[in-house]
């Protein structure tokens, strides 16, 4: 489609001549020191660094819709190369790891920090947005606790591919620019299991508004640096001034504003991620955003089978605290802590309580909301509609079902009160893993009862099945970055084919609409994908 000759796109800029800002550098207090040795920095929320330079920098991908966000030009200069591998810091850069604490796998942590993640600045564009521009695996800051600040290309693709895909889902979540391999080995155990190897080493550089998170705000009111003026003071009003000027005088009413809207953000990224079937894998208040995005994409996963019980990091797999279903209660105890730190700073915090005492029923209703209209329906009869949900998830559990597979086979259901059983099997057995099973009578006989249930639900709507194919078609995706396919891309890569890379983005891209001649894409995972490394379960290496 062409553009009107009124409308103007925004100048593209080199990455010389780009606007720089340091909202976060200029308004907070910082280290001391400038340079890059590990230790304990206390009485700061960053400390400045530079990032470390690789050997022999290569783009993999540049993402041009996230150049558009800064009014970058998406031609690959080398000057643009060598920012983006962080072997050149542009002028007006000035580049930062920050400071923050956190509780992991419930376990109150300490001090935390970008250990390999440097921001190197925020970006004005044309449009007055400031989008802040982080390279992650860009070497050691003083926050890397003893480790090397890289990354490997498996993660750090991994990255790139989830984000992005993410975002055309409609999750909330930050954005990835770019993957540059470094052209350097990184030495990782990659299982925990004593035997490391060299891999390829790589950097993502990630796009947001800001990558201010829970811990953040835990770190110095642990430390009890929360008195007037001190540091968790300094980033409250650095925090509303920027993102929520609404709460910008910062009294204990503003306080409690201000949490009621993350947690109303962060309810609503965490029924995004149950819609399309992501779990984060790491859910610790350090990767927690206060802008309620999706962030720190370490060993995600996305549901092969529909299993509240599952999760995708291995480090998890004995308590299974970050497993599918409990993201919303993990959901709940982090702003939990959340609301710890801004009690620090108020006299009346009875509006934070306030705020987690109805998070369950708030919560509750927006799921609701979203599974109606994963199945075409809108909100009529709260009690029955739950009791249409429950069963409907505990009738999946039954057996192994590809939910994104389902949910698509549901919107090409014949509601006409005439089609009989046969004709509804026959739309949606290729989303089980073994169709046969539904000849078993115990089995299909609630598939069947629940079909009955919900089309009899669906006619009273007065919903024609067009009508009710295209709301469906609107919250469930065709494609999701399957597990599977994206270790196939990381090795495909590694092995130098780039090109399905390539390939992979651009079906991601358009998750919603089928797209003749990549069938392959939407299809359940193989067998021999069930137990595979990266395939099914994956650790925090990389």
């Amino acid at each position: 489609m062409a553009l009107h000759p009124s409308v103007r796109m925004p100048t593209a800029h080199t990455i010389e001549s780009l606007a720089y800002r340091s909202r976060f550098v200029d308004a907070l207090p910082a280290d001391p020191r400038e340079d890059n040795q590990t230790r304990q920095v206390r009485g700061a929320l960053y400390s400045r660094v530079t990032p470390t330079p690789v050997s022999g920098p290569k783009l993999l991908a540049l993402v041009p819709e996230v150049c558009a966000l800064l009014d970058l030009s998406p031609d690959p200069t080398p000057e643009l190369v060598e920012a983006l591998a962080g072997n050149r810091v542009i002028s007006g850069m000035k580049p930062f790891s920050a400071c923050y604490g956190g509780h992991q796998f419930g376990n109150w942590a300490n001090q935390l920090g970008d250990g390999r993640a440097i921001t190197l600045a925020e970006v004005e564009n044309s449009r007055g947005e400031r989008w802040e521009v982080q390279l992650k695996g860009a070497g050691r800051t003083p926050y890397s606790r003893g480790a090397d600040g890289r990354a490997v290309l498996r993660s750090s693709l991994r990255e790139l591919v989830c984000s992005e895909a993410m975002h055309h889902l409609g999750v909330p979540t930050t954005r990835a620019l770019s993957l540059v391999l470094t052209g350097d080995k990184v030495e990782r155990d990659m299982f925990y299991d004593g035997n490391p190897e060299r891999e390829p080493g790589a950097i993502t550089a990630r796009v947001a508004p800001s990558f201010v998170r829970f811990g953040n705000f835990e770190l110095p009111a642990y430390r009890g640096e929360h008195g007037d003026g001190g540091t968790l003071d300094k980033l409250l009003r650095y925090t509303t001034e920027c993102f929520y000027p609404e709460f910008a005088k910062c009294t204990d009413d503003d306080l409690a504003g201000l949490f009621r809207v993350i947690s109303d953000r962060t309810t609503d990224m965490v029924v995004h991620w149950l819609r399309v079937g992501f779990v984060h894998g790491v859910m610790n208040t350090d990767n927690m955003s206060i802008l309620g995005l999706t962030i720190d994409y370490g060993p995600y996963g996305w549901l092969d089978v529909f299993d509240p019980g599952w999760t995708p990091n291995t480090t998890d797999a004995q308590g299974r605290r970050y497993r599918f279903g409990n993201q919303p209660r993990i959901a709940h105890w982090n702003l939990a802590q959340l609301g710890n730190a801004f009690a620090q700073r108020m006299r009346d915090f009875s509006g934070l309580q306030a705020t987690i005492d109805q998070w369950p029923e708030r919560f509750g209703a927006k799921h609701r909301a979203m599974m109606l209209a994963k199945l075409g329906l809108t909100e009529q009869h709260t009690d029955e509609d739950s009791a249409l949900i429950e069963a409907l998830l505990s009738t999946i559990t039954s057996v192994e079902v590809d939910p994104t597979l389902f949910y698509r086979a549901l919107a090409t259901l014949d509601s006409d009160p005439s089609t009989l059983w046969p004709a509804h099997r026959a739309k949606i057995e290729h989303a089980l893993y073994e169709p046969a099973a539904l000849d078993n009578e115990r089995i299909a006989q609630p598939f069947r009862g629940w079909i009955e249930r919900y089309l009899a639900r669906a006619r009273d709507e007065g919903l024609s099945d067009t009508a009710r194919a295209e709301r469906m078609n609107a919250h469930n995706p065709v494609y999701i970055p399957r597990n599977y396919l994206v270790q196939q891309t990381v090795e495909k890569v590694a092995a130098g084919d780039t090109a399905a890379l390539d390939e992979l983005l651009s079906v991601i891209r358009d998750p919603y609409n089928a797209q003749p001649g990549r069938e392959a894409y939407a299809a359940k995972r193989p067998e021999w994908a069930r137990t595979k490394a990266g395939c099914s379960m994956l650790s925090c290496s990389s």
